[in-house]
């Protein structure tokens, strides 16, 4: 496992292409905002000027997907997919699979047929090693989602940076997303024994490591959904103090404004952009904008999502990014974040 600094450079037949940002946001446990960290992390670096893909490998419900309300055709057993592509059975031209939300990020949706990954290699296998007269063994399973990005669509040459949502199962999936994509960033929540959870940690990525015979860079660890108890702050200090890993930033209890994402279809700085909130109106719970309060809490969480895509972008992978966030909120005046100052200026607006 590598902490801290890593650059992430891709040989292509022979060739070493441009660095990239590259990263699998990965959680074992569920409650740690993978999701919509993937769904932050994602918008704040293409608002620093990276033109950023995210993949959807999660088959479950709830997922980068759902969040963006993309994926029209996810449940259409004869729709053309991202698992065809990887397993070299494609009904289409690779690029048809991308979409664009409304915050300029591209996405490949999840697919149903994500759930049915492992038995379709297993498939692909039996038919390539009977045909190529080879073993099992030497057949590179986890490989495939590598050779599809890098040197068929050779997607270096189009993105800044790709990230992925993956599904949390140690399967063919997400060891193929590990050995594309190289980095971890690691959302943590908080637990009764953090140290366990730090000693856990690094089991999981050496094991990853082992299991894909490649060296796994860990950009960072994100406590998340850390409360103000004692045994939170606690854990939090007890992660901030390690030197085996970065954690550039801890997420606040924050349900409101993760929950109130899925309702924006977006992420964390539309909500506070466009003011979502859930109330109760004429006795049903509705969703709408322009309704929200603008906290103070919420905009340094923004700040800090900001950071953390920052400390990924530059810290991790050498970027040159633009790290002043501004936030755009409907009838408020525009505020202005230069990270590299750490001031906040407010513009007035027509």
């Amino acid at each position: 496992m590598c902490p801290g600094r890593l650059t992430q450079i891709y040989e292509v037949g022979g060739e070493i292409t441009r660095r990239m940002i590259t990263a699998v946001v990965y959680s074992e446990s569920g409650g740690t905002y993978k999701t919509t960290m993937t769904a932050n992390i994602a918008v704040a670096l293409e608002r620093m000027g990276q033109n950023t893909l995210v993949l959807d490998l999660d088959p479950q419900e709830g997922n980068l997907t759902s969040l963006f309300d993309v994926g029209q055709h996810r449940g259409d057993p004869d729709a053309d997919n991202f698992v065809k592509h990887i397993l070299d059975m494609p009904d289409g031209d690779f690029h048809d699979l991308i979409e664009t939300t409304t915050e300029g990020v591209d996405i490949i949706p999840s697919h149903d047929m994500l759930s049915d990954f492992t038995s379709n290699l297993e498939q692909k296998i039996s038919y390539e090693t009977g045909m190529q007269n080879m073993s099992r063994e030497e057949y590179p399973r986890y490989e495939l989602l590598y050779e599809l990005l890098w040197s068929k669509q050779e997607l270096q040459e189009e993105y800044d940076a790709v990230l992925i949502d993956p599904n949390a199962r140690a399967e063919d999936l997400l060891y193929n997303a590990i050995f594309a994509l190289r980095t971890l960033v690691a959302p943590v929540k908080p637990a009764g024994k953090g140290n366990l959870s730090l000693e856990g940690l690094e089991e999981l990525v050496g094991n990853m490591e082992t299991q894909l015979d490649i060296e796994i860079g860990l950009s960072c660890v994100v406590p998340s959904g850390v409360g103000q108890t004692n045994a939170h702050q606690q854990y939090q200090q007890q992660f901030e103090d390690t030197e085996a890993f970065a954690t550039p930033v801890t997420i606040g209890n924050r349900e409101s404004l993760m929950d109130a994402m899925w309702e924006a279809r977006g992420s964390a700085f539309k909500v506070i952009e466009e003011r979502w909130k859930t109330f109760e109106k004429d006795g049903e719970m509705v969703s709408e904008p322009d309704q929200r309060r603008v906290r103070g809490r919420e905009i340094e969480t923004l700040q800090k999502l900001y950071e953390l895509a920052l400390f990924i972008a530059t810290e991790t992978f050498d970027a040159d990014v633009d790290p002043v966030l501004e936030l755009d909120i409907q009838d408020h005046e525009k505020k202005i974040i230069n990270l590299r100052e750490t001031d906040t200026t407010e513009v007035t607006t027509a």
